[in-house]
């Protein structure tokens, strides 16, 4: 997938699908051999020690991106961890396949989708975390608390595309016109029978809402 793919896409994502496959470390090496952004989605989550060491592991190595998950004193043994490295720490709010039931069975009786999400992009913010992975659906309310964090969007299913287990998808147009700042796009493309063409219309997709977006700009910046 990342033969064909190399050249058409920015980011190639490793998850937790493929931590113990064998070969993997072989995949990552060629990733940061090549020198293409590696976004390693094992989503960190233990006391601040270990943390600070595991991110500090990845930062060594070359990742681009790494989640993480948790508290505030967390999410800064994470930052402690990734030291001067250039790697970019993004928090886990919600995930996209969870619905208010979801948060209900975990006890967040109080808060709606939305709001926790916003609660821990705050949080994340706070701490000195780099961004956030969040649903489309909440990307203009991160936007609106603050221009500096990044937001990574999954749950990314195009037009047509058949129902599965993401709860709060959006489009690639609508996350990018709602504030997102990368898509994380996988079954949509490595589930396709063509997935150089899946990819391709996936992008047209996206230059069509940036495209929206400057011009949306340009006609503010006339008006004022």
């Amino acid at each position: 997938m990342v033969q064909k793919l190399e050249g058409h896409v920015e980011v190639f994502k490793v998850g937790l699908s493929l931590q113990l496959a064998p070969g993997v470390e072989g995949l990552i090496q060629h990733l940061l051999d090549n020198r293409t952004k590696l976004f390693l989605d094992y989503k960190y989550y233990d006391i601040p020690e270990t943390l600070t060491k595991a991110v500090s592991q990845a930062a060594r190595r070359g990742v681009t991106f790494l989640t993480i998950h948790g508290s505030g004193s967390l999410i800064r043994a994470a930052v402690k961890g990734r030291g001067e490295s250039p790697m970019k720490l993004f928090t886990v709010t919600v995930l996209t396949s969870w619905d208010k039931g979801d948060l209900l069975e975990m006890g967040y009786s109080n808060h709606t989708v939305e709001q926790l999400v916003l609660f821990r992009a705050k949080m994340a913010l706070e701490a000195g975390c780099d961004g956030v992975i969040a649903s489309g659906r909440e990307a203009q309310g991160i936007r609106g608390l603050s221009d500096k964090l990044l937001v990574i969007t999954p749950g990314i299913r195009p037009d047509g595309y058949g129902e599965d287990d993401q709860k709060r998808r959006t489009t690639p147009a609508d996350a990018i016109l709602a504030g997102a700042d990368y898509l994380v796009i996988g079954r949509p493309i490595t589930g396709a029978a063509d997935p150089v063409e899946a990819t391709e219309k996936i992008v047209a997709e996206m230059q069509t809402a940036f495209d929206q977006l400057d011009r949306g700009l340009e006609i503010s910046q006339n008006g004022g």
